[in-house]
């Protein structure tokens, strides 16, 4: 298979207890600890003079033209802009003042959104009536650190560091798919100013959506119509044919295969499956959490042996929850990177943002091929 065996991965074992230590901001922003075994953390009591947090900042309107909801969150435009390192708010704040996280140190750490998208708790009526159509922004933002070192980043991350962040997007997305209101839980990561990220510290973010987001509807309405024609799921499928093709399979292992798909629309893009079909992160076994932990290591360090200098990328979870609605939906992650060389960015330009009619540069197998030479 082009060079990629199946390997076993020593099982690490790694057993984390996921219910984190819980803290309150100064205007009452909930704030979890996730640690490593044999650290405590020591939250200290937030004394910055942050004005009352209003309940819902942000509103739904309905395009018309397309079908899709957007979100209007004018809040959003006071949000922190490139502080200096010495300024950070998601480094350690020890004195309570200076930052989003007030204790000495961290492994891994959530928390509410200061400046978010979506909030407010409740079902949201999404009702389409004639003339425009709007609702309430419900639903919820949270930001989640992967360590406090602020010049790391996700692929610096030893093996039981990463499986911690995987433990806290299992703990985040099983309480948020929990709560009223909630269509959707989408886990990200945005790393590189290239890609528009204003802080620098190693984190991402996790939204909690009051509707499906047009991706995941598209791609659900793709899935219903190929068991309709096939009887099987589109995923496990598209994955075996990657599979039996194997040209664009850079790793595998026993339990998760990661690829450059076939229709790869961003210059570099990678997407990690697991090799047993689950709907979200929740649904993955011990074993197969330590596997999605390595592999997704694997992945961006081979991103950043690209180039002489990291690679910007998007790291995308797609979960689904187990509904009549999202049945067929697979969990699995898409990685983009905008670089198309080591000189030249991927503008998204009128034919991609316009018509969402992407243009690659290059071909999935050549990208591939370059990223399996990376191992």
């Amino acid at each position: 298979m082009h060079g990629v065996p199946r390997r076993r991965r020593c099982r690490l074992g790694f057993q984390f207890v996921t219910a984190p230590t819980r803290a309150k901001l100064a205007d009452g922003r909930e704030l979890l600890f996730f640690s490593l075994p044999g650290h405590t953390p020591s939250p200290v009591a937030d004394r910055r003079p942050l004005p009352p947090r209003q309940p819902c900042q942000s509103q739904l309107r309905f395009d018309r033209t397309t079908g899709q909801w957007v979100i209007i969150a004018a809040l959003r435009q006071d949000r922190t802009y490139k502080p200096p390192p010495d300024q950070c708010p998601l480094c350690p704040g020890p004195t309570g003042m200076t930052s989003e996280v007030p204790a000495p140190d961290y492994d891994v750490v959530v928390f509410e959104n200061r400046f978010p998208s979506l909030s407010g708790e409740g079902e949201s009526a999404l009702r389409v009536s004639e003339g425009f159509a709007s609702a309430p922004g419900h639903g919820r933002c949270e930001v989640i650190c992967f360590s406090s070192n602020h010049t790391g980043s996700f692929a610096d991350l030893e093996p039981a560091h990463a499986r911690l962040v995987v433990d806290a997007w299992r703990q985040r997305t099983a309480d948020l798919m929990a709560r009223p209101g909630i269509e959707q839980v989408f886990c990200f990561e945005n790393r590189g100013e290239e890609i528009g990220v204003t802080l620098s510290h190693p984190h991402g973010q996790i939204y909690g959506y009051p509707y499906l987001t047009p991706r995941t509807s598209a791609m659900l309405g793709q899935a219903d119509e190929h068991r309709k024609l096939n009887g099987s799921n589109l995923f496990a499928d598209l994955l075996a044919w990657e599979l039996a093709d194997g040209s664009r399979v850079i790793a595998r292992t026993d339990l998760f295969t990661a690829f450059v798909p076939f229709a790869a629309r961003w210059p570099v893009e990678v997407h990690i499956y697991p090799n047993r079909f689950v709907h979200n992160v929740v649904e993955l076994e011990p074993g197969e959490l330590d596997d999605f932990a390595q592999v997704y290591l694997d992945v961006l360090r081979r991103f950043d042996r690209m180039y002489s200098a990291p690679l910007p990328y998007m790291s995308a979870l797609h979960q689904f929850a187990d509904t009549d609605a999202q049945r067929e939906g697979y969990f699995h992650v898409e990685l983009m990177s905008i670089r198309r060389s080591a000189v030249a960015l991927k503008y998204l330009a009128a034919s991609e943002s316009a018509m969402d009619a992407f243009i690659s540069d290059v071909t999935p197998e050549d990208v591939a091929q370059r990223l399996r030479e990376l191992a």
